[in-house]
């Protein structure tokens, strides 16, 4: 799988520590975040090219860093079709795919450990989407999005 990274200033060091990790599980990282800790950038640019990337097929999923996770994550569900969700430990990172179809994972390096976030991104990885009733729910979440998204 071909997963797209972003990530702000604050969440650089934590972007490449998950990025190497999913690669040693076999995942293919495009890193599309923030390099340089020294220069301070907008979380909203690279919550957006992550986005963009999954809607172009150029990845199939998404890992968003900011200090908490919550402002780049709200960038990305802008975007028509993403389901991104803050998710700061591992039983919700599973059950985000399984009821949710999510297709972003996002988490804060102010507020996650690089171990607990490699749990959170194992759990995210390995779930898979029940369907189901929860398809129904998607959908509902999808409608919401196509009545406002004119």
């Amino acid at each position: 799988m071909k997963v797209g990274f972003g990530c702000d200033h604050t969440a650089i060091e934590l972007k490449r520590i998950l990025m190497e990790h999913l690669q040693k599980r076999g995942f293919e990282c495009v890193d599309y975040g923030a390099s340089d800790p020294n220069v301070r950038v907008n979380y909203p640019d690279f919550g957006l090219k992550v986005a963009e990337a999954i809607k172009s097929n150029e990845v199939e999923k998404g890992v968003l860093i900011c200090g908490t996770g919550v402002g780049i994550s709200l960038a990305a569900n802008k975007v028509p079709g993403i389901r991104a969700a803050v998710c700061s430990e591992p039983y919700t990172a599973k059950l985000t795919v399984e009821h949710n179809d999510a297709n972003i994972i996002a988490m804060g390096a102010r507020v996650v450990g690089s171990e607990l976030a490699k749990m959170i991104v194992d759990s995210f990885f390995d779930a898979k989407f029940e369907g189901g009733r929860h398809a129904e729910r998607v959908r509902m979440i999808s409608d919401i999005e196509k009545k406002y998204c004119k």
